[in-house]
């Protein structure tokens, strides 16, 4: 029962429009499209070929008749094909149509033959036999034509053969039982090769629709991709690759226009203390929402992307004068500086830029970023959270530092470096406790160069380390003329301790000088900390193993945290001197310096106040409780060689003091015994 059960359902699965497979319905429709008129044109032509030879014969309106009707069927259902062949077809239009032809070609197939068996009586042999003829090649072009929709080719098969054969059985007429016979037999095996076609046609439109469907899975994958190759991960905004390949086709299609834009680089203020405040995670969520404001920005159409860290680009599609620059700046600014709430985290940065318009402030994209680039570190280093537009001034400073670049690549440095100090000075011993080494650059062409200049030029060129090395070896050599309780600070840059190599090289200078490493202080400021923290809290790790002393520089401008004091081994601390210049007229200042003194107190942490300029500030800093102060008040940066001299005056000095201390203590002694007798 099982096995007979099983053929009656891969019988009528035969029958079956698979609407579960939509692109096998258009692919059958497709090909039916025209195959079907085809089919109806010859089975029309050959009805009318044999309704000819009945002329005469046959009753006109059998002969004619019906051939007539049907022809008018025919040609609507043809125009229905033809109607699918000529638009793009939806799976659903293309069932309908296979379905409906499904139903129709067996009715058509019934009247069809009913009709040539009907003129079989009014004929002579001949015209028998062209009745014959008729059915047998109209049921094997109607196969042909049918052969993508195999149900309805079986259907027309069974119907034409089976009235045929049983017709002409019943004539007894062996001839026309032969030709049954043979009929019968070439459409059973053309039935078999139109079941094996049909599958191999389905395997085909499968295979298809799976290349297709890989070929969409590769481009989506592919797109998929490029989407993540150009976008930022985090707040989705074009990554720095994406927004470089855009400011390149921006340029080149503002060359053809003759049309401009801006390049801006955006800087976050402060942002790295909420990092560090609060965790990453609120970090991520605050630079997510950054990107959303830039994006959701009310000016100008611009591009917004997210270089790395903190730094974003922007491509402002507008052409825009310096002063509308600004305000646009201002309004960046503003925007930026609102106050985030991040999940319970009420968070506030400001905001940097440095724009540069096209053509004006450059020509190329390289050009253009590097200028938006340098108004930014201008911005940053004069007002944070402006935004400064790159002009002349800068263009002339950019070629005063490329000339400083390209001399300090071609110098002498061991003849053409020298090192002045500074002293840091005791004011309750009144005395120099050490002096600072500083970097003097005096080129043979263009003269002496402002350290801050040259500092910036080395540290741009990756000089800084050689340089560096250059100006501790020499600091150590000066060291042997001085007293022993004289000790030196030097300060050493992030890319001094970026890497234990370098670190390792400055101990063996320490080493080979012969200095008693605790009269070295090695001062690196709070940026070189936050570059890389781990490596900084090796890198003095490796200072202390030797002996070496270590400081924080300009202590409270940079972005380092307390817990970075409680992890560090540190000495001492510097207290930045832009606390100190306003200290008389500024509570918030005053208050300031306070706190870090008694910071340092409880740390067990020397503190060394820097800039004191004026006796005012000298006293006022007293007061708050400094004993080391470094500034112009207690002498300007001198050559090594006035450091001896200076140091024996100042001994001298102090010589003088204790005696004259002394007179008075015996005079006043005198006076008391006097006045006692």
């Amino acid at each position: 029962m099982s096995g007979a059960s099983t053929l009656v359902q891969r019988f009528t699965s035969l029958f079956i429009i698979r609407r579960d497979q939509p692109e096998l319905v258009i692919a059958q429709a497709r090909a039916l499209s025209w195959q079907v008129p085809l089919m109806y044109v010859v089975v029309l032509g050959n009805a009318y070929a044999l309704a000819a030879s009945h002329l005469g014969v046959a009753p006109l309106w059998l002969n004619m008749g019906l051939p007539t009707v049907l022809t008018v069927v025919c040609a609507f259902r043809s125009v229905g094909w033809l109607r699918i062949g000529g638009e793009d077809v939806d799976p659903d239009q293309a069932a309908r149509m296979l379905s409906s032809t499904l139903k129709t070609s067996g009715v058509l197939a019934a009247l069809f033959a009913g009709w040539s068996l009907s003129l079989y009586p009014y004929g002579d042999a001949y015209q028998r036999g062209h009745v014959a003829f008729y059915m047998a090649i109209t049921v094997i072009a109607c196969i042909f034509c049918l052969m993508h929709l195999r149900g309805a080719a079986i259907l027309v098969t069974v119907i034409v053969l089976g009235s045929m054969v049983a017709f002409f059985a019943a004539t007894g007429e062996p001839v026309f039982r032969a030709m049954a016979a043979n009929i019968v037999v070439v459409s059973a095996v053309m039935i078999v090769i139109l079941l094996t076609q049909y599958r191999e046609f389905a395997d085909l439109v499968r295979s298809r629709v799976s290349l297709l469907q890989k070929a969409e899975e590769a481009r989506r994958l592919s797109d998929e991709n490029d989407r993540l190759a150009n976008l930022d991960s985090l707040t989705g905004l074009p990554n720095r690759r994406r927004y470089f390949a855009e400011l390149d086709a921006r340029v080149d299609a503002a060359r053809q226009s003759g049309g401009g834009f801006v390049v801006g680089v955006i800087d976050l203020d402060d942002f790295k203390p909420i990092n560090d405040a609060f965790g990453h995670a609120t970090g991520d969520r605050l630079l997510t929402e950054v990107g959303r404001r830039l994006t959701a920005f009310d000016g100008p159409p611009l591009l917004a992307a997210r270089l790395g860290g903190d730094e974003f680009g922007l491509i402002i599609d507008a052409v825009l004068e310096p002063d509308a620059l600004r305000k646009l700046g201002r309004d960046l600014c503003a925007t930026l500086n609102a106050t985030y709430d991040l999940r319970g985290v009420r968070a506030q940065v400001g905001a940097s830029i440095g724009f540069c318009p096209f053509p004006s402030g450059g020509e190329t994209s390289e050009q253009l970023f590097e200028r938006a680039d340098y108004a930014l570190y201008h911005a940053k280093q004069s007002i944070k959270g402006t935004a400064v537009v790159f002009d002349e001034r800068h263009e002339a400073a950019i070629r005063d530092m490329a000339v400083v670049e390209h001399s300090l690549r071609h110098a002498d440095l061991e003849s053409e470096m020298s090192v002045h100090f500074q002293p840091l000075v005791d004011i309750v011993g009144q005395r120099t406790v050490a002096l600072e080494a500083l970097a003097r650059w005096t080129s043979p062409d263009i003269g002496p160069i402002s350290p801050d200049v040259f500092i910036r030029a080395a540290e741009r060129s990756g000089q800084i380390v050689e340089i560096t090395r250059l100006l501790v070896a020499k600091a150590l050599r000066e060291m042997r003329a001085w007293p022993m309780d004289v000790r030196v600070s030097i300060n050493l840059s992030a890319r001094d301790i970026a890497s234990m190599e370098n670190v390792q090289r400055l101990l063996d200078i320490v080493r080979e000088s012969c200095v008693a490493p605790h009269r070295i202080d090695f001062e690196i400021t709070e940026t070189a900390i936050v570059c890389d923290f781990d490596q900084a809290r090796d890198a003095l790790a490796a200072f202390h193993a030797l002996g070496v002393r270590t400081a924080l520089d300009d202590f409270g401008t940079g972005h380092s945290s307390l817990s970075h004091l409680r992890l560090l081994p540190l000495d001492k601390l510097k207290i930045d001197a832009s606390f100190v210049s306003d200290i008389e007229h500024n509570p918030a200042s005053e208050d300031i310096v306070r706190t870090v003194l008694q910071l340092g107190r409880n740390l067990r942490m020397e503190c060394v106040v820097e800039g004191v300029e004026t006796e005012a500030q000298r006293d006022r800093v007293a007061a708050l409780g400094a004993t080391v102060m470094q500034g112009y008040h207690f002498a300007r940066p001198m050559p090594a060689d006035a450091v001896p001299g200076y140091l024996t005056g100042e001994a001298v000095s102090s010589a003088r003091r204790r005696r004259a201390r002394a007179a008075d203590a015996a005079e006043w002694g005198g006076d008391f015994c006097r006045e006692a007798g």
